[in-house]
């Protein structure tokens, strides 16, 4: 059986065949031997022994024609009759000696040889009595008795001496005949149970080989169906063996190298994809958080809103008042009586100046620390864009917008703080000025105008004021939109993350179904928290 699985299928058949058919050819060369000898003995009987036999019995039909002429020719006086005897027994001695020439053509053994000397002998010896008795039996009446009385002494007795060795002859030849027939019955009847032997050991050798072929090559074929069927089943923990080195050992070690390769595949597969959703997780997670700063970010731009809309107020307030302050002066020039209610009313007005002032300097505070966090929110938006990827550069092109508006936020606040520094300088200044009106009323009207002067760039400063503020406002509304814009994409990031980890848990789940052996064997995927916070 070793033997058999080193072969491959092709010379394994082969030899089975060959095996069969040289058993075949064994049977039938020990048959056609075997029949060969039946026939030589079938043919020695029908040839030699039936063939001798036959010439025999004509012979002695031949000598007994002879006979019969004898008798008639003593019996005649007619000398026609006579003569026509003489003739028939001239042409039956022709035959008789033609057909003992073909039966000397059959004689094989000396046994055979001396009964036909013998036979020849008598022979000679009965066709001599004749002879002699031809010219007695043509003598007429004179010799007439004489001729009947060799007929019935002389010439019978050479005939029937003839006649016994030939029937002696034919003796031999049927008990020759009985030999070749019972040789002719053994050899077939060995020959027979020879071929039946042969029959039985070519079957038994030929089933055996059947037997152990088809053995070697099922065998392997069925384990091959098997794993076929645990690999379709998803159970990749097989041990796939093959000692043979045929095409059967061939298919099983493509199907182990097939196998190993599923493990590994699999096993790869598996890791991805709880790697994936891990990663899907914590994106999920962080656009979370990200959606929950962005909207605390557009709650505070709608508060920084508000406070422009109050900024607004007071600055409109201070345009007011500067343009009262310059009806004031106008006035002071005409009634310098009222010089010092007006200059007190200019105190009051300055106080009020220079505390919306200090607001405004607060509030652009408040606005460039909240430019200060849009920039970092924004960096950090771009960071989580390049995390995402492909997905996330749409995000990464809004979080760069978001950026460079916050920075123009910053820029657009440390130029109001600059205004409002150098308004509150003139505030002081018109403080110090106002003072110096208390001390000296005499210098009021010569000071009017340059109040007058002041009051003008304080109006002039209220409306750049204004305009920056109103910039101020339109780049706060610029940030709520993109806060919003960002809201929006936090969003379908979360849900893009969402699907991602679902599609991996799917994943994870279809490649779950492989059944993989010892340190193959892959972990279920992990199932992660989905934080439920929502953007």
């Amino acid at each position: 059986m070793n033997v058999l699985t080193h072969l491959k299928i092709g010379p394994r058949l082969m030899l089975g065949f060959a095996s069969v058919l040289a058993l075949t050819l064994v049977v039938g060369l020990f048959s056609i031997n075997r029949i060969g000898m039946v026939n030589d003995a079938t043919g020695d009987l029908a040839t030699n022994w039936l063939a001798a036999t036959r010439l025999l019995g004509e012979y002695s039909a031949a000598e007994a024609t002879i006979r019969r002429a004898e008798a008639l020719h003593v019996m005649s006086a007619k000398s026609d009759e006579l003569d026509a005897e003489e003739l028939r027994m001239k042409e039956y001695k022709a035959k008789a000696k033609e057909l003992w020439k073909k039966y000397e053509a059959t004689i094989e053994s000396d046994a055979e040889r001396q009964i036909a000397n013998a036979v020849q002998d008598a022979q000679k010896n009965y066709y001599d009595a004749v002879d002699r008795l031809i010219p007695v039996s043509r003598a007429g009446e004179s010799r007439m008795n004489e001729a009947k009385d060799m007929y019935k002494t002389s010439t019978r007795v050479a005939f029937n001496t003839l006649i016994d060795a030939v029937n002696k002859d034919v003796q031999f030849q049927s008990q020759g005949g009985d030999a070749s027939y019972k040789e002719s019955q053994s050899n077939y009847e060995s020959t027979r149970n020879a071929v039946i032997g042969l029959i039985v050991a070519a079957v038994a050798i030929g089933a055996t080989l059947a037997l152990l072929i088809t053995r070697s090559i099922t065998a392997p074929i069925r384990q091959a169906v098997q794993v076929a069927e645990t690999v379709a089943a998803g159970d990749l923990s097989s041990r796939i063996e093959s000692q043979s080195k045929d095409e059967t050992g061939q298919l099983l070690a493509a199907l182990r190298t097939m196998n190993d390769s599923l493990v590994g595949i699999v096993s790869s597969v598996r890791n991805s994809s709880d790697s994936i959703a891990t990663g899907s997780s914590q994106i999920a997670t962080g656009n979370a958080d990200l959606s929950q700063r962005t909207e605390e970010q557009a709650s505070n731009l709608q508060q920084t809103a508000a406070s422009m809309e109050q900024l607004t107020q007071t600055v409109k307030q201070n345009a007011d008042t500067a343009r009262q302050a310059t009806q004031l002066a106008g006035s002071a020039s005409n009634a310098a009586a009222q010089g010092g209610t007006v200059v007190a009313q200019v105190v009051s007005t300055m106080g009020e100046i220079s505390e919306s002032s200090r607001k405004i300097s607060d509030i652009i505070g408040v606005i460039d620390g909240i430019a200060f966090q849009t920039n970092i929110l924004a960096l950090n938006a771009a960071v989580e864009a390049a995390r995402a990827g492909e997905q996330g550069r749409g995000f990464a092109v809004v979080a760069s917008e978001v950026r460079s508006l916050a920075q123009r936020s910053a820029s657009a606040a440390k130029e109001i703080k600059t205004l409002i520094g150098a308004s509150v300088e003139k505030v002081e200044n018109g403080s110090k000025l106002v003072h110096e009106a208390g001390q000296s009323m005499g210098e009021i009207v010569s000071q009017v105008k340059r109040v007058n002067d002041l009051i003008n760039e304080i109006s002039a400063s209220s409306v750049e004021q204004s305009t920056g503020i109103g910039q101020i406002g339109d780049a706060v509304s610029q940030l709520d939109q993109v806060t919003q814009q960002n809201a929006a994409l936090v969003e379908e990031s979360a849900a893009a993350a969402e699907s991602l980890k679902h599609q991996a848990a799917n994943l994870a789940q279809t490649v779950a179904v492989f059944k993989l052996s010892g340190n193959q064997q892959a972990f279920a995927p992990v199932q992660h928290a989905t934080s439920d916070a929502s953007p």
